[in-house]
């Protein structure tokens, strides 16, 4: 990682737009303080700098090293002021704690009942978009006020706010409880990926089911919803249910398309579902629904209405990207996605602050397969390298095993094999330090461990046993999912006939599009 992206500051002045860096002075001047003030100087020198460098601030003579940290704490702050009041990010959550903070200055100078007013705007408001931990505030602060309020309904005031606030407790603590189920669900998954045996699979359903808080579904609300989607999809995943991914994350989706509003409020999260639901058709090969569900998905986040951010921006480039490479591996369509991966390079540049390492590295291995597909095996090669070198990468187990399962099978196809021994050796153990030896990747190995001490005639024969063994793993629900990763199949059915792997998965998709 560069230097520049490691100092937030930094960062943040260079995510601002042009309007904003104008809004930013303008706000300063409002301020009244000099144009020549410190921290101004300090954000004129940074939006100029193209990467962070200290000693350049400290040459400016703008202010001395041991200071520079203050100033800078100084400068972040009145930025976020500034953003704060930007028209653009002035969305529902802002200008309901904003109500709620013109209410506790009305309730400190004692002037209660303009203080109630507001609140009770304020909550109808939150209630009505589904921001009820902020609705919960707002209620306990008018308990407060009406206790010192005193007018002659206090006694049925009190038993309605009373009510209200246990009702908003009580969903709430179950939001909480699902949101967190969820989370620890989707850690689980980022750490370990899908579960590998009987044992996993017991394991993962003990914890789903002791973790699940009894619910009502005629009870919940757009947001107790949402979580019990998002940690029955996150089960689902996790054991290999591709079925239930699809149902749950179906449900998702469908339940933004049932609140329009929601999406609006809620963009992040109906990025997410619709990227999951995407996941799961793509899983289960599910051709048509998938091309809909992604176009359907592509031109909603083009509509003018539909809330866009820089956070936003980012995840909706990461997540129909992603689901653009999987519909060329989907047709086989290789050689036509390769302009596909110029484009993501060009935007990741824009995007590198926003993106996590770990997507970055998914993005490269879908690009590493792409070019595997298209015959480019030296390229396909060189982007495994950039996941199998990074030491410090934080990403799935199954995602690093399958790295360098691909890189072997790249570096024989290619016709590097002066090295292959090391490699192999060094997968083995990387698989088994990892915990992941499973019996497609140990047929893989063994293969192309053997494959030095046959003769070239033997070659075809040895191709067709390995395929004829590995067809044996293709239902089983654990060691099935190697093929999620690698269409090993049909690499073998292409050196067994001869053929190219793309022609091989395209026959394929047009054989099953005649058969529905």
């Amino acid at each position: 990682m560069t230097r520049d992206q490691k100092d937030n500051l930094f960062v943040l002045v260079k995510s601002l737009s042009k309007s904003e860096k104008r809004q930013f002075k303008l706000y300063v001047g409002r301020l009244g303080v000099n144009e020549d003030s410190k921290f101004l100087m300090l954000f004129n020198i940074l939006d100029k700098l193209s990467t962070y460098d200290e000693s350049v601030i400290i040459k400016k003579g703008i202010v001395k090293k041991q200071q520079l940290s203050n100033l800078k704490a100084h400068l972040y702050k009145q930025i976020l002021i500034s953003l704060r009041l930007n028209p653009s990010h002035q969305n529902i959550r802002i200008q309901i704690r904003e109500q709620l903070d013109f209410a506790t200055i009305l309730y400190h100078k004692g002037l209660y009942k303009q203080s109630l007013k507001i609140l009770d705007k304020a909550k109808s408001l939150a209630i009505s978009h589904e921001e009820k931990n902020i609705a919960y505030e707002i209620v306990e602060l008018e308990k407060v006020i009406e206790s010192q309020y005193i007018t002659r309904s206090l006694s049925n005031r009190a038993d309605e706010l009373t009510i209200q606030a246990k009702e908003l407790s009580v969903q709430n603590v179950l939001t909480s409880k699902l949101s967190n189920l969820s989370l620890q669900l989707y850690g689980l998954f980022l750490k370990t990926g899908y579960v590998k045996n009987d044992e996993e699979h017991r394991i993962v359903t003990k914890y789903f089911h002791d973790r699940l808080p009894k619910y009502d579904i005629n009870n919940l609300g757009f947001r107790e919803k949402l979580w019990l989607y998002k940690s029955y999809l996150w089960y689902s995943f996790l054991t290999v249910d591709f079925l239930s991914s699809y149902k749950y994350a179906s449900k998702w989706v469908d339940l933004f398309y049932e609140n329009k509003d929601m999406i609006q409020l809620n963009p992040v999260f109906f990025l997410k579902g619709n990227h999951y639901l995407l996941e799961a058709l793509y899983y289960l090969r599910q051709h048509e629904k998938f091309k809909e569900s992604l176009e359907r998905f592509e031109n909603v986040t083009q509509k003018k209405w539909f809330h866009t951010d820089d956070n936003v921006e980012g995840l909706a480039f990461l997540y129909i990207y992603n689901n653009k490479f999987n519909l060329y591996f989907m047709e086989g369509r290789f050689k036509a996605g390769l302009p596909l991966i110029d484009e993501v390079l060009d935007r990741l540049k824009i995007y590198k602050d926003r993106i996590d390492e770990h997507h970055i590295m998914v993005f490269y291995y879908k690009m590493a397969s792409m070019y595997f597909g298209a015959g480019e095996l030296k390229k396909c090669i060189q982007y495994l390298d950039k996941i199998i070198s990074n030491k410090s990468l934080q990403m799935r187990e199954d995602l690093l095993c399958f790295s360098r399962i691909l890189n072997l099978v790249a570096h024989y196809e290619a016709g590097l094999d002066y090295n292959l021994d090391v490699l192999i050796r060094s997968t083995y153990k990387f698989l088994i330090k990892m915990e992941d030896l499973h019996e497609v990747q140990k047929e893989i190995i063994k293969f192309l461990r053997g494959l030095g001490d046959i003769y070239p005639h033997e070659v075809p024969a040895a191709f067709t046993r390995l395929h004829k063994k590995l067809k044996e793993f293709e239902n089983d629900p654990y060691e099935s999912r190697a093929f999620l990763y690698l269409d090993i199949i049909s690499w073998l059915e292409s050196k067994i006939e001869n053929r190219p792997i793309a022609e091989i998965i395209r026959g394929k998709f047009e054989a099953n599009q005649l058969e529905k």
